[in-house]
């Protein structure tokens, strides 16, 4: 028990990011060049995570084939769900712009983000419960890079739903909720997963790894392109040895 409430509330501290973001951006104009460079930031982040954290302690777990299946398997779901959302509404659910259209313009599109909001933050909050099991210690990279991403994914979705006409009590929920299902997630996690063998184990961290890398280059990568152009891959890779580095202190 003591070991599932650690998992939830790691998840639920890197989920709260979330709501963080979106305060900022409800409550503060924030620049969206500003915005784009943490989102660049962000992206190289967690592509460190993936890389140093998920797939290699997959690859040590279980070797390569649970690696390449979950992986490919991971990015697949995720792109398959992400367009049928997309064409819901859920396409610039990370945008800070204004190209998030209003529930006059698209019925229903705000229900669409919310569970692209879903589909983004679960898979990273269930490799947190899952680095837990078997004595494993926590990744504090893995959390490290998805609370730092969670904050600029909040803040330009938050004023994206502001400039589509959404309230605040709309994006303070919406984003709140996350953060408790995030916290749900990383417990699940860990409750679910503990009987099973260290082949499924890898097999669900790489799918995890393979999801984060699709929404990477799916939605983060394309809000910091879409701002700062070619200044995107300089900061992604700051983000990147940023979080090498503290993966290895």
């Amino acid at each position: 028990m003591a070991g599932a409430l650690v998992a939830g509330g790691w998840g639920l501290f890197a989920g709260a990011a979330l709501l963080v973001g979106a305060a900022v951006g409800t409550l503060v104009r924030v620049p969206p060049r500003l915005i784009a460079l943490l989102m660049a930031f962000g992206s190289g982040v967690l592509m460190a995570a993936v890389s140093f954290e998920l797939i290699a302690e997959a690859y040590e777990r279980s070797g390569m084939v649970p690696v390449v299946t979950g992986a490919v398997g991971g990015a697949v779901v995720y792109s398959g769900a992400n367009a049928l959302l997309a064409r819901r509404g859920a396409r610039h659910r990370k945008r800070s712009g204004e190209q998030q259209p209003s529930e006059e313009e698209a019925p229903g599109s705000g229900n669409a983000m919310a569970l692209g909001a879903l589909l983004d933050g679960v898979p990273e909050s269930v490799v947190i419960g899952t680095s837990l099991l078997g004595g494993g210690h926590l990744g504090v990279a893995t959390v490290g890079a998805v609370f730092i991403s969670n904050l600029p994914e909040g803040l330009a979705s938050a004023a994206g739903m502001r400039a589509a006409g959404r309230g605040r009590g709309y994006v303070f929920a919406l984003w709140g909720g996350i953060a408790v299902v995030s916290g749900l997630a990383a417990l699940a996690g860990y409750v679910l997963l503990g009987g099973v063998s260290a082949a499924v184990v890898a097999t669900i961290t790489a799918v995890a790894g393979g999801a984060i890398l699709a929404m990477i280059a799916d939605t983060m990568i394309p809000e910091a392109y879409g701002r700062v152009h070619l200044l995107t891959g300089p900061v992604t890779v700051i983000g990147f040895l940023s979080a090498f580095a503290l993966a290895h202190l």
